[in-house]
């Protein structure tokens, strides 16, 4: 299998590293090898931070170039805007529309993007947009954002929602387990 890439973006403090360590650990327990890289950016809270999630028969590296990446998963919309040139022909934009404003916004030296939903569709990219923020407090905390999307995301994969169960169970703490198992349903559940 050739190697597929998967980039998790967004703000310090929003769970990207437990999402990429539920990844890693879902498809190492598939058979694939897998690389997830650390954490790159700013990890405290305000921040923008990324990771990779690179798997397949051989990876030999967790490192994804611009127009490499097969799915982007963000928990910011501006973060989605911003990491686009990552994403290859085909590939898979799965995001919150959540809207988080960056240090330039928040002292006024800029401005949010208006219609950033309209203006990454027009660029002709797949796009699954879901108010993951809502859905995350539906579930009890709105600290479980990151396993709505990962419950989007498994649409997107021809896995038992079984091993994305035992998966969940391996990463995340005892005490916020099902908490994060209703998130990663809600967002399973989501239909366009």
């Amino acid at each position: 299998m050739e190697t597929k890439n998967i980039m998790i973006v967004g703000v310090g403090g929003q769970g990207s590293l437990l999402a990429s360590k539920l990844l890693g650990r879902l498809l190492m327990a598939q058979g694939y090898d897998v690389k997830v890289s650390e954490v790159h950016g700013m990890s405290q809270r305000g921040g923008s931070v990324v990771t990779y999630v690179r798997y397949g028969d051989k990876v030999y590296s967790p490192i994804i170039d611009k127009g490499e990446a097969d799915y982007i998963i963000s928990f910011e919309l501006l973060e989605a805007a911003r990491w686009l040139p990552y994403l290859k022909a085909g590939g898979q934009i799965i995001t919150s529309t959540q809207q988080i404003d960056p240090m330039p916004v928040i002292t006024g030296a800029a401005q949010y993007p208006e219609n950033l939903v309209e203006k990454i569709r027009a660029t002709g990219v797949c796009l699954d947009a879901i108010d993951a923020l809502a859905l995350a407090e539906a579930a009890g905390s709105a600290k479980a954002v990151n396993l709505v999307l990962m419950g989007r995301l498994s649409h997107y994969f021809h896995l038992p929602e079984d091993a994305w169960q035992a998966a969940m169970e391996t990463v995340v703490p005892t005490k916020f387990l099902e908490l994060n198992k209703k998130a990663f349903a809600l967002g399973r559940a989501v239909t366009k």
